[in-house]
Order: structure tokens, then C-alpha cells, then sequence
């Protein structure tokens, strides 16, 4: 039961993700099909980043210390929190956005958003290990369920209910929650 929460709250905190941090950005950057594009590349590397880690990690050092080390990643993680966008990256008139852009999101949701892409693969490697007679492919189908529950939550519930700030905040406790189960 443990590894089906993780694994849902996981893929419900990295689809909810995207549409709340780039709505912060998009007064600033503006909604050109540039600014989506950078949003989208980041988003889709940070993704394969966690991919490759989860894969990568537990053959180079085995499950038991790779456990640690992840424990150490996720609660680093921590510092990341709360979402929000510091004024600190708004644009300078003229200044090159896509570059600025790529740093603001690796800068604020960089880590929580590889060790969230992570935890899927990671968390059924370690179901397979603990329960090596049990299928631990339903827990791929409750993070696809996740996914779109998040992407439908998001314009029907969470964004005509919550100002941003109050969106970043609730993201931010949720993901609090999935470091302490994590």
C-alpha cells in the first residue's frame, strides 16, 4: 500500500508541477511559443534526467546504499520549497530569455522535479525486490492514473479556485508529504 501512495502522489506532484510554475513565469516571459518551448525542453530533460538516475544509480551501487543516497537527494530536495518564483528572476528589458528561463527552472523546481521523475521506476525496483512473486506493473497504471488526474485537476479545480501563491503553497506541503513517505 506504502509504494502505491508514493507512486501516486509522486505523478500527481510532476504533472500538477508544469502548469503551476510556468504560469508564474509567463507574465514575465510572455506567452510566446518560445517561452512554451523552453518550459516544455526543461521539463522533458529534467524527466529523462530522473529516468536515467533511477536507472543508472541502483545498478552502480546496489539497492541498499542507492536507498541512502536517494534519501539524501529527496531531502535535499527540501530546500526548494515553497515554489515560488523569487522577483529576483524577472528579466532585465532586452535580456535573453531562453537562458534565463532554463535557469529559474532548474533553480526552483530542478531537483523536486528529477527525484519526482525518479520515483516511479525507482519505487517498482524496489516493490520487485521486496515482493518478488507480485506484478509491480498496477503501479505504473496508478501513476498514469495520477497523471491525468493531476492534468485534469489543474483547469477545472486547482487554478479557477487558487491564486498562484496559494497554488505554489499547497504543491509545496503536498510535496513536503511525499519526502516524509518517500
Amino acid at each position: 500500500m506504502h509504494f502505491a501512495v508514493v507512486i501516486t502522489l509522486s505523478a500527481f506532484l510532476i504533472f500538477l508541477v508544469q502548469p503551476l510554475i510556468a504560469k508564474q513565469i509567463l507574465p514575465w516571459f510572455g506567452g510566446s511559443a518560445a517561452v512554451w518551448t523552453t518550459c516544455m525542453v526543461f521539463f522533458q530533460t529534467a524527466l529523462l534526467a530522473g529516468y536515467a538516475y533511477a536507472d543508472w544509480a541502483p545498478r552502480r551501487f546496489g539497492v541498499a546504499k542507492h536507498a541512502k543516497i536517494h534519501a539524501v537527494l529527496v531531502t535535499l530536495s527540501l530546500i526548494a520549497l515553497p515554489i515560488t518564483v523569487s522577483a529576483f528572476w524577472k528579466p532585465a528589458d532586452g535580456a535573453a530569455p531562453i537562458p534565463q528561463i532554463l535557469a529559474l527552472l532548474a533553480a526552483t523546481i530542478g531537483l523536486p522535479y528529477v527525484v519526482l521523475s525518479a520515483t516511479s521506476p525507482l519505487v517498482q525496483i524496489w516493490f520487485s525486490r521486496t515482493h518478488p512473486l507480485r506484478d509491480p506493473y498496477r503501479l505504473f497504471a496508478l501513476s498514469n492514473t495520477a497523471s491525468l488526474v493531476a492534468l485534469l485537476c489543474y483547469p477545472f479545480l486547482v487554478e479557477p479556485r487558487l491564486v498562484l501563491r496559494d497554488q505554489a503553497w499547497g504543491w509545496s506541503i503536498l510535496y513536503a508529504v511525499f519526502v516524509m513517505l518517500m
